[in-house]
């Protein structure tokens, strides 16, 4: 509900690199190759359900809530024909892998069930795991419900268990809620499944990956811990980053071999960078692709819809959204360049904008090769300017230009000889009357 991060966005929905946590969670089980996956939410949450189906799962809604073993057992009526593994996890744990839950399978399959556990460095109020002498699991105890002993345990509960479909519901059904919090716990099941003579596998994993967010501070956490994931991907990709630590990174972020990144950038969802691009300081791309042998930036900004090809240069406090910069075009400064096709070796001069929106509808313009944009123009969309055009600066151009003209629309330039001077002896003399009449 996003009580805990005082939202009112669900909690599963906030960001991390650019990606609602549950998709985190959703890809990762889709990496290991989970067929079917059912989000189980509040009865609010209209926000975590149209994202579960845009990411190709289904869901279900726990009402009233009445704790994790009672929200698992909710998807039963979606699974009920389903007859492989179930796996559960929690959808705030941003920083999951595929790998963990590929563990998970190939442990449940050898002892019936599995659960990942881990160590962290403040056990505080986490779920103990007691293991036997076979280092199986004996039992789970909540921290609230167990005794000094038990909370000394350091293994704690990560809360993703595997189970086979059919057993796992049928004991989920059998749960109480005999506890302190008078809830129907996740954790009780692998003591319903000893029971019937089928034992719990524990796999110990990172507790980075385990991390759960239930503040603002545990989100930014989590944050700070995939871009460090993400940062080392890049440089294990033979990515040139000058300074790591100061790249931000989305969780789709695709940069190929060779290519550079300077300090201060930030990738926005959506960016590929192809190799020999470099991408200067301080630049912000999202939902662009920029080909190889580009130069982007400094202080460049990027908007969704841009492709910019091989060789081209956009510098610094240059934006782009929705425009195609072909191979070779150049914009090196101070433009705005917004629903557009910028033909290839083509020059835009500083200070160059399209207008592109009249209040109610984007326009187009496209400006054709070789073509040569004078400083400070304005192109009034929709127009088109000819392959090979030159245009005189500070113009205004307002209709289609055939290619290889020159184009000017500028207002006379008028002299009075003289005229500065006399201005300023008049206002000097102004300036030195109001003097002599202050007291």
């Amino acid at each position: 509900m996003g009580t805990r991060m005082k939202s009112a966005l669900p909690k599963v929905m906030h960001e991390v690199a650019g990606l609602p946590m549950v998709g985190h969670v959703i890809q990762a089980m889709r990496g290991a190759g989970v067929e079917r996956i059912v989000v189980v939410t509040h009865k609010a949450g209209d926000a975590v359900r149209a994202f579960a189906e845009k990411m190709g799962a289904e869901s279900v809604i726990q009402d009233p809530q009445l704790g994790t073993g009672h929200a698992a057992a909710c998807a039963a009526p979606l699974l009920k024909d389903f007859a492989g593994t179930v796996i559960v996890c929690y959808g705030d744990m941003p920083l999951v892998t595929s790998a963990t839950f590929d563990a998970s399978f190939a442990s449940q399959a050898e002892t019936g069930m599995a659960m990942i556990g881990f160590r962290p460095a403040d056990s505080g109020a986490y779920g103990r795991m007691i293991l036997d002498r076979a280092r199986l699991l004996d039992r789970i105890v909540e921290f609230k419900d167990a005794n000094a002993e038990e909370r000394a345990e350091t293994l704690c509960n990560a809360g993703i268990l595997a189970a086979a479909t059919k057993e796992f519901f049928y004991w989920a059904g059998k749960l109480d809620n005999n506890n302190a919090q008078k809830e129907y716990y996740l954790t009780d099941v692998p003591s319903l499944a000893k029971a019937d003579g089928v034992r719990c596998a524990v796999i110990e994993a990172d507790e980075v990956e385990m991390m759960g967010v239930n503040s603002r501070a545990e989100l930014a956490k989590a944050e700070a811990a995939m871009q460090v994931r993400l940062r080392a991907a890049a440089l294990k990709n033979f990515v040139g980053l000058v300074a790591p630590d100061t790249v931000h990174f989305s969780h789709d972020t695709v940069l190929e071999p060779d290519c550079a990144v300077e300090p201060y950038v930030v990738f926005a969802p959506g960016v590929t960078v192809r190799s020999g691009a470099r991408i200067r300081a301080f630049s912000h791309l999202e939902g662009v692709e920029v080909g190889s042998g580009a130069i982007i930036g400094p202080y460049a900004r990027l908007r969704p819809g841009t492709v910019v090809e091989e060789d081209v240069h956009i510098g610094n406090f240059v934006e782009l959204k929705n425009t195609r910069i072909e191979k070779g075009a150049k914009a090196n400064h101070l433009t705005y360049l917004g629903d557009a096709r910028v033909g290839a070796g083509a020059n835009i001069g500083c200070g160059t904008i399209t207008c592109n929106y009249d209040g109610f509808f984007k326009h187009k313009t496209d400006i054709g090769a070789g073509a040569f944009i004078g400083s400070d123009t304005a192109l009034v969309a929709p127009v088109k300017i000819g392959d090979g055009v030159m245009t005189g600066a500070g113009s205004v151009i307002t209709k289609d230009v055939p290619a290889n003209a020159l184009v000017v629309t500028r207002a006379p330039q008028v002299e009075k000889p003289g005229w500065a001077e006399k201005y300023r002896a008049v206002k000097k003399a102004e300036k030195a009357a109001k003097a002599a009449k202050k007291p």
